[in-house]
């Protein structure tokens, strides 16, 4: 697979992001990297980044644009990343079909009428916390930041609570960039079992949700004579829309609480009326963005560099959102976490054709439990030192392993 010489490994593990994203700045536009052993060019200026991601001379379809495509789909880890065949890995006309068939599901008005859901799931799982001894502390990412999300992308999918726990695990492991190409591809391959279990039962009874509109625009679509999703699209659009949908709003809470208690000033500024919750969740998606790399993209043409380098026609591009989000030509202090910042733009929800279709969601999820949780425990704080916390082992996945909190300190 190698294109050019990698002149920085990305550590699997992460063990240092900051460090490596700071590495990533140093090199320039962008950086030549390997990325599990394929090498890439890591884009870590936002105004290239930028520029890329509307660019109809980079792709997402590497069945299409990359050489490296089908090597790549038999060792990388990551296969499931590039192999997918949903509006994710789509260009062009492919790409605007798909996301007009979701975009509705995720509209502003769907998502407004979501607010009471989202309410009502924030308010249960704190009166469950409320049940942790004084003094005692509480696994936060475990029994807050996460069964919020993945009960909210329930809901829309029309899945049993049943089915949460099973979807969480494995899609905890689409994200692991720790693991071996063997055990990425039995991950893959127990996730797709359970995607196709909930399409047979939402076939044999239809519901009010997401995934049984999915079933019927396909039947529909064939019926006319052309499907609007084939089968596998159908499953990868349901596949994207839970991955989506679920670690990235984790990691938002996962971040947002840390942030704020391990700055009690920046919360103070909340509580004064100095900043909102939304300075808070768009401070947050700026400062430790809930996905750092975003693999993969590629060049559809050469594509030269005001820097006089050149992405060649067939190489791979990696969209570095954290590493841009702090670039000293963006934001000034990029390091500081201030919710008082007047200007938080970034791209943690990417940009362009392929912005987020979720954003909305996520962002009223964040808004919604970090306004209770500082509401119920406004003493809370970290049962741990912040040096403790330990990132998660994942390239993609910018949270936590864990993230145990005091409510009521003694």
């Amino acid at each position: 697979m190698a294109q050019h010489a990698a002149r920085i490994v990305l550590d699997p593990a992460a063990r240092d992001a900051d460090a490596e994203h700071r590495l990533l700045r140093a090199e320039g536009l962008a950086a030549r990297v390997d990325i599990l052993g394929v090498p890439a060019w890591s884009v870590s200026d936002p105004a290239l980044l930028r520029e890329l991601l509307t660019s109809p001379d980079v792709s997402k379809d590497g069945r299409r644009h990359w050489p490296g495509y089908e090597q790549a789909v038999r060792s990388w880890p990551l296969a499931l990343w590039i192999a997918a065949t949903n509006m994710f890995t789509a260009y062009g006309g492919d790409h605007r079909r798909l996301r007009r068939i979701v975009a509705p599901a995720l509209s502003v008005r769907r998502v407004a009428a979501l607010k009471p859901v989202v309410e009502d799931l924030v308010e249960r799982l704190l009166d469950a916390l409320e049940t942790t001894p004084r003094g005692g502390s509480a696994e936060l990412r475990e029994r807050f930041a996460h069964p919020l999300p993945i009960a909210v992308i329930g809901h829309l999918m029309g899945m049993s609570d049943d089915r949460g726990g099973d979807f969480r695990a494995l899609v905890d492991g689409v994200f692991d960039t720790t693991r071996s190409p063997e055990e990425a591809a039995d991950n893959t391959q127990r996730l797709y079992a359970m995607l196709d279990d909930l399409i047979a039962t939402k076939q044999a009874a239809p519901g009010d949700d997401l995934t049984s509109a999915l079933i019927t625009l396909r039947a529909d679509g064939e019926t006319a004579g052309g499907p609007a999703l084939s089968e596998s699209e159908l499953r990868d659009t349901l596949l994207l829309l839970i991955n989506a949908g679920y670690e990235t709003t984790v990691n938002l809470i996962d971040q947002a609480v840390t942030s704020l208690l391990t700055r009690p000033e920046q919360l103070a500024h909340v509580r004064a009326g100095r900043a909102t919750w939304a300075d808070v969740v768009e401070e947050t998606l700026r400062h430790e963005p809930p996905v750092k790399h975003l693999p993969l993209r590629y060049a559809v043409a050469d594509i030269p560099l005001p820097d006089g380098r050149v992405i060649r026609r067939g190489e791979a591009i990696l969209a570095s959102y954290a590493a841009a989000n702090r670039h000293p030509d963006w934001h000034e202090d990029p390091d500081r976490f201030d919710v008082t910042r007047l200007t938080k733009e970034h791209l943690a929800f990417g940009h362009g054709i392929h912005f987020c279709l979720g954003a909305a969601l996520a962002r009223l999820e964040g808004e919604t439990a970090l306004r209770a949780f500082f509401g119920r425990f406004p003493d809370a704080e970290l049962a741990v030192a912040e040096g403790e916390l330990e990132p998660m082992a994942s390239l993609i996945s910018n949270g936590h392993r864990s993230l145990p909190v005091r409510l009521c300190p003694v």
